[in-house]
């Protein structure tokens, strides 16, 4: 890549951790984005891989004294168990295909039945989410919108919703990290230099966020939560029919 684009990458790589320091959420889903557009879909999921293990390595840091440890270690079996699952298939879906599924999963967990309420507390919930939101992450590069819904539904105050899942994320990333990087035949290589301008972008824009996010009260953070990732969602749906429209029309042809 040329220092430009690097440089470029790095803005927006604080830009969208800013976003995620501030919800706990979208900041990743708008980044993978951008990065399929400019890379190959291994590269680009290594990228992402370190950049969001770094972003949310450190927002965990800084709101250590409120993650809850229960649905951590209950999400780390849905983890390893989708890696072994996905392990044997290897399966690297196409662009137009991330992007579709990007957007779809937003809704996933709000066409739950109401009876069903998420808890992020329960061992079979946080297994089947921990489960369906690493698959979703093997596939798109992130879970983040699904994994928000379900933490979103629960009774955990804003403060521990981004402490939760910013440690249920480093090791969502780690383990994608080590599938594309490592299980996949087509194994991706990064250049180093990009890698710590997205470590040290990460770092930046989680750390300007957090005086903000104390500023907010938890209403306050759910409501634009949820419009933020809805409206993210709808992008990427449209964006990737389109995709897919584009390719059956040069198919046509």
């Amino acid at each position: 890549m040329t220092p430009l684009l690097i440089a470029a990458l790095g803005l927006l790589m604080v830009a969208t951790a800013f976003l995620s320091g501030l919800f706990g959420m979208a900041g990743g889903m708008i980044l993978i984005g951008v990065l399929l557009t400019f890379m190959p879909l291994p590269a680009a999921m290594v990228l992402h891989a370190i950049t969001q293990m770094a972003s949310n390595g450190w927002r965990a840091f800084l709101w250590r004294a409120h993650i809850r440890w229960r649905p951590v270690s209950v999400y780390l079996i849905g983890c390893a168990l989708a890696l072994g699952l996905w392990s044997l298939t290897r399966y690297v879906p196409d662009k137009p295909i991330a992007l579709l599924l990007l957007g779809v999963t937003p809704f996933m967990a709000r066409l739950m039945p109401k009876d069903i309420k998420p808890n992020p507390d329960s061992i079979w919930q946080g297994t089947f989410y921990g489960t369906v939101c690493m698959g979703l992450m093997l596939m798109t590069g992130v879970s983040g919108p699904l994994m928000d819904t379900f933490f979103l539904g629960g009774n955990l105050g804003r403060r521990e919703i981004v402490a939760t899942k910013a440690t249920c994320q480093v090791a969502s990333h780690f383990t994608k990290l080590i599938y594309f990087g490592g299980i996949i035949d087509q194994a991706a290589t990064l250049d180093p230099v990009l890698a710590a301008v997205a470590i040290a972008a990460s770092m930046l824009g989680t750390t300007l966020a957090r005086r903000i996010l104390e500023a907010m009260s938890d209403q306050q953070f759910r409501t634009w939560a949820g419009r933020l990732i809805t409206t993210v969602a709808g992008y990427y749906i449209l964006y990737g029919s389109w995709l897919l429209l584009s390719r059956s029309s040069a198919f046509a042809f």
